[in-house]
């Protein structure tokens, strides 16, 4: 009888250790000495080079592995096969057994390597996944930010497998109401007959009529055939948007779906929510936790007002969207707005920001507080939230976005309290960016409380009807990254609880829409009857001027020198410091370019740690490489249209913009600086890897290898200045890639389009969510609330 042949990956390996015992054995012992310690992939990789195994599949494992450990005569490792795929196994390094662990096992081992004891305890274990398991979900590494393809599908097939079910859709239908006035149909429809036999003799009656005549004119004629306002403005839109429902109810799919709820009234009132930092329109950017945020609201605000009205417009409805951006009033406001209750957002006509303080039993919090100690305020703040918004608005929002990890929360618990359909947007998830702050928690928590805020996202994450990320590896990674989400799939905080299923990267909430730059801030530097030549002499004195103040530092002493630009809050993951270290130990680079960072505030006396740090840091490296000269460092700048222009007069100069993060969520600096076409270098972790196809658009950069990354920009320099076309090349390169991926309209239309369907998804699945929905609220009462509480309170 034939063997049979073991394809799993404990088989895998058995046959790669019978056949390379030696070599293996060896490769373990190495990785043994390594002590108690977690290993990452790195470690790994360098000591697979030390041992020069061949290919094999124990080898490819190793390749694999996104972190190993040892608990004697164990090696425990987590194998990443592909983003959101994971197995664990333990070898045993004297005998080589192979032994495949469940995640709750690996998290159990991984809790003794942490603390050092097996106490036998009983550890809570949090697990979503017997509250989604019953939803389908794509399989396809591909499928993965898709998530709305696939609903579409989904609800097709469920709503439409047989005729019961299309009261789902008429009960969805009747509930459209704007202020207690009925779209789309009126209480003549009370069955699906009634629903075919109204559009079809609206079909008929419209087909009489010239294609542009407005819906006024026959108005009267549809309500009394039983259909309201909302199916468009023309004879000729109204009769197309029945049309797709009638497609609908006679021969259903995915693409009919799609159309038809893009096209229906659904989204009138919109809350977004940010609580965060200094949320203000000016003389903000740079100060403690605000920064790329601000900007992609401020942005993301007007695009979405204009898209709002014209599909208002083009659905025949006289009716005035709001958009509502809900952050923190801060009294003691430092020049800036942020102590104003309420203010119009600039570029729109019905968007305003709403200010909501942070109170105590002693009355309100004056001061601003780190986005790491929010939490003991948030329940607060959102109740007060919910009657502030209801009064503004008259009413309810159909769509709550929450973002980052605060913004999220209280974006939850809006929703549940309000019934709106909920988006969030991470922007950047924590856990990533601090390695090892969920295994080593209790380090971190004093300084950072991430206790609250993985608590906090893993409850927002769960609770939200979609997720917004503006690229794949935001969700699950790269080849040999893993994910922000991904991180959440399984993961203990040993002492506190062990998450054997947080979310699933698979799961069809996920949808990728890209953000974009202002066109009117941020345009080609060849576009010369629109450069803001005014701002000039100011953008020269701050590059230029030999004068060393509060406001810029160092001198430049070669102004025919292109200039390496970059521009970001000045903390450890921006690495800024980084930068300016990598510069000053490449002479060639020197020689080539001068450097001018801008970061940091030194007008004035910082109160965030990591700045302190950091600022530290830069004068250190000013001193020591004797940078004077070829090097400008300028406090942080709060113009954003002088910014445009700064960008602009960098690209004059025939220089670079550097986004040396080590993380980096989405980067929008860098589309800005590419949309003003000036070369981009950005960090491979992250967004920016998605922005730039390396080489064509830009370079990708490793932020850990400061001197590949100078070897990298010596070359483009090298080379531009012996063939200055290169130069050119990548600039337009940069150009063409924002025009054709990166647009605020192209992310308003599909945001709203998403809000329509996991609109209509809540509505139809309502049964289907209860159990997560009470298993939410217990999560959250039972374990967030008490975090949140231990946080301590600001000192006035």
């Amino acid at each position: 009888m034939a063997e049979s042949y073991d394809d799993s990956l404990r088989g895998q390996l058995n046959g790669a250790i019978s056949a390379y015992r030696e070599e293996i054995s060896e490769f373990l012992s190495r990785v043994e000495t390594q002590g108690k310690v977690l290993l990452k992939p790195q470690q790994l990789l360098f000591d697979l080079e030390a041992n020069k195994l061949r290919d094999h599949a124990f080898k490819e494992t190793i390749q694999c592995a996104q972190e190993a450990f040892v608990l004697s005569p164990w090696v425990v490792l987590a194998v990443r096969l592909r983003p959101g795929i994971w197995e664990y196994i333990r070898i045993n390094v004297k005998s080589l057994v192979v032994e495949e662990l469940t995640a709750p096992e690996y998290l159990q081992f991984k809790e003794v390597l942490v603390d050092g004891v097996d106490d036998g305890n009983i550890v809570l274990e949090v697990d979503f996944e017997p509250y989604t398991s019953s939803f389908p979900k794509p399989t396809l590494t591909s499928s993965i930010g898709n998530g709305v393809d696939f609903l579409y599908k989904h609800l097709s097939a469920k709503l439409f497998h047989d005729r019961e079910s299309l009261i789902l859709l008429l009960d969805f239908l009747r509930t459209r109401q704007y202020n207690g006035k009925k779209l789309l149909l009126n209480d003549n429809i009370r069955s699906l007959g009634a629903l075919e036999v109204a559009l079809r003799k609206a079909v008929e009656y419209l087909s009489l009529l010239p294609e542009e005549t407005l819906y006024d004119e026959f108005e009267v004629k549809l309500q009394q055939i039983g259909l309201e306002r909302g199916w468009g403005d023309t004879a000729a839109r109204v009769s197309e948007t029945i049309s797709l429902l009638l497609e609908l109810l006679e021969g259903p799919d995915s693409s009919s779906l799609e159309k038809f709820l893009a096209r229906i009234p659904l989204v009138f009132n919109v809350v977004i929510l940010s609580p965060h930092g200094y949320f203000a329109q000016d003389n903000v950017l740079g100060y403690p936790d605000t920064g790329g945020q601000v900007v992609y609201i401020l942005d993301q605000v007007p695009a979405l007002e204009r898209e709002m009205l014209k599909r208002l417009k083009e659905q025949g409805l006289d009716i005035t969207p709001r958009i509502l951006i809900v952050t923190r009033l801060l009294p003691d406001a430092v020049g800036t707005t942020c102590g104003q209750h309420l203010e119009k957002v600039y570029g729109a006509e019905y968007s305003h920001i709403i200010r909501v303080p942070f109170r105590t039993e002693k009355g309100i919090v004056r001061k601003w507080i780190s986005r790491f100690e929010v939490w003991p305020y948030m329940e607060t703040f959102t109740e007060e939230v919910a009657k502030e918004i209801t009064e503004e608005l008259k009413g309810k929002p159909d769509l709550i976005i929450g973002n980052y990890s605060e913004g999220n929360l209280a974006a939850s618990l809006l929703a549940n309290k309000l019934g709106a359909t909920q988006c969030t947007i991470a922007h950047a998830l924590e856990k990533t960016k601090y390695p090892d702050s969920d295994a080593y928690w209790k380090k971190f928590d004093q300084k950072y409380h991430f206790s609250s805020q993985f608590t906090a996202d893993l409850y927002a994450m769960n609770h939200t009807d979609f997720i917004i990320t503006s690229t794949f590896q935001e969700i699950a990674g790269s080849k040999s990254t893993v994910g922000q989400y991904e991180s959440h799939m399984a993961f203990t905080m040993p002492g506190l609880y062990r998450v054997v299923h947080g979310i699933d990267v698979f799961d069809p909430k996920f949808n990728i829409v890209a953000p974009g730059a202002d066109m009117n801030l941020y345009f080609p530097y060849t576009e010369k009857t629109k450069r803001l030549t005014s701002f000039h002499p100011e953008i020269d004195e701050l590059l230029f001027s030999q004068v060393e103040n509060e406001e810029h530092l160092c001198v430049l002493k070669d102004k025919t020198k292109p200039i390496i630009f970059t521009m970001a809050r000045l903390d450890r993951v921006k690495n800024l410091t980084g930068l300016v270290e990598l510069y000053a130990k490449n002479p060639k680079l020197r020689e080539l370019a001068n450097l001018v960072v801008v970061g940091g505030d030194r007008r004035k006396e910082s109160k965030d740690l990591e700045e302190q740090a950091e600022m530290k840091k830069m004068y250190q490296l000013i001193d020591t490489y004797q940078l004077n000269g070829q090097f400008r460092w300028i406090s942080s700048q709060m113009n954003r249209v002088r910014n445009g222009e700064l960008y602009r007069c960098i690209a004059d100069t025939k220089g670079a913009f550097v986004q040396p993060a080590f993380y980096e969520a989405f980067g929008l600096t860098v589309v800005e600086a590419m949309t003003c076409g000036l070369p981009t270098f950005a960090t491979l972790n992250g967004g920016p890897a998605e922005i730039i196809i390396h080489g064509k658009s830009g370079f990708h950069i490793d932020p850990y290898n400061g001197e590949q990354v100078a070897d990298t920009l010596v070359n483009f320099f090298d080379k531009s200045k012996n063939d200055p076309s290169h130069w050119d090349t990548i600039s337009s390169g940069g150009l063409k890639r924002i025009q054709e991926k990166f647009t605020w309209q192209i992310y308003s239309d599909r945001l709203l389009t998403l809000a329509g369907v996991y609109g209509f998804s809540k509505h139809v699945s309502k049964l289907d969510r209860e159990g997560l929905r009470r298993y939410l609220e217990m999560f959250y009462s039972l374990q967030f609330r008490k975090l949140a509480e231990a946080v301590p309170r600001a000192v006035e």
